[in-house]
């Protein structure tokens, strides 16, 4: 018996502790760096009851590092960005940006060069191939409907029958700043066609309103009895019991939000640290907790229709020319008779 345990002993020993040795993974030098730099600086759009708990969930696994959060708005993180960047100001080592702004952060080169070795689990279209940004999790546009007003047969299930006239006069409720939207329908088909039926879509005279929570909460109430917003909004509702459910019309436009690394990040192994912690399976399962939609392979949203089943057209970072997209809100604007 003495010499089974013995020879189970050095089994184990042998065979399996070189496994996590050889992985290399996390690398034990950058936890030391990071170690040493003992913070790192994380600025975000994402929700801050939801980042708070991403950051103490690192904090957990890495106690010896802090960390200062700053959550804020899309427009107003880049502006703060590019403001103290040229007053010389470099506080962030990572933060999650919209792929519309992704082309600002590259033309003030404000993005450094990380590919984490979490990427290769992170879904092939959602990793840039030159490391400059990972999508960390996405956003796709659905139209909600509450399921008290309109009976699941009538609901629209094409953008074609979104143009039906019954649902002119302020039935449906869109967002006033929701560029990406017309923007994906452009990337996928063509300016001349989609502004075309953004235009009809201005003709049913929907209602435009800032923000997606506030919107899904207005149409439960009965105010409206469609609404296009982000698909993981509704959903958080409609998992509650809420009186709202959705549908994909396709192409779903995709909005990624993407991971980036500053290029001049104060803490730059924390930071890179850090990064491989919110792609890692642990950051990634934490997403379907906020019922986000995750991009690591093997990793469902909940419920998976979330992010399956249709037809979707991702607005990838790197693919969004300024110039191109500047274009796509002032024609969203003029359209939607908002300036």
């Amino acid at each position: 018996m003495e010499t089974i345990k013995v020879l189970v002993a050095l089994f184990v020993a042998v065979f399996l502790l070189p496994v996590v040795s050889w992985s290399g993974y996390p690398d034990p030098k950058l936890i030391e760096a990071a170690k040493k730099e003992g913070t790192i600086s994380y600025w975000t759009t994402m929700s801050l009851p939801q980042s708070k708990q991403v950051v103490d969930a690192f904090h957990k696994k890495y106690p010896f590092i802090k960390t200062e959060l700053y959550r804020t708005g899309g427009d107003a993180m880049l502006n703060k960005i590019l403001t103290e960047h040229r007053a010389g100001r470099h506080a962030w080592d990572v933060t999650v940006a919209s792929g519309d702004k992704f082309s600002l952060f590259m033309k003030n080169k404000l993005v450094g060069l990380y590919r984490s070795p979490e990427a290769k689990n992170i879904v092939t279209d959602l990793v840039d191939k030159n490391g400059y940004w990972t999508g960390y999790y996405v956003n796709p546009y659905a139209l909600g409907y509450n399921t008290q007003m309109v009976k699941k047969e009538d609901v629209p299930k094409t953008y074609e029958e979104l143009l039906d006239p019954k649902w002119k006069g302020g039935k449906i409720s869109i967002d006033n700043t929701a560029y990406t939207f017309l923007f994906g329908l452009i990337m996928a088909w063509g300016e001349e066609k989609a502004v075309s039926y953004f235009k009809k879509l201005a003709a049913q005279e929907p209602v435009a309103m800032r923000g997606n929570t506030n919107r899904v909460q207005l149409v439960m109430a009965g105010e409206y009895p469609l609404i296009i917003a982000y698909a993981p909004t509704i959903q958080r509702s409609t998992s509650k019991g809420a009186p709202i459910d959705w549908v994909p019309l396709e192409p779903v436009p995709v909005q990624v939000n993407a991971v980036l690394f500053s290029a001049y990040a104060p803490h730059p192994n924390a930071g890179k640290l850090f990064i491989d912690f919110m792609l890692s399976e642990q950051g990634q399962k934490q997403l379907v907790g906020f019922q986000r939609i995750p991009t690591r392979k093997g990793i469902d949203p909940n419920p998976v229709r979330l992010f399956k089943g249709y037809k979707r057209i991702v607005e990838k970072p790197h693919e969004i020319n300024a110039k191109d997209f500047s274009r796509a809100v002032k024609l969203y604007q003029k359209i939607l008779k908002l300036r």
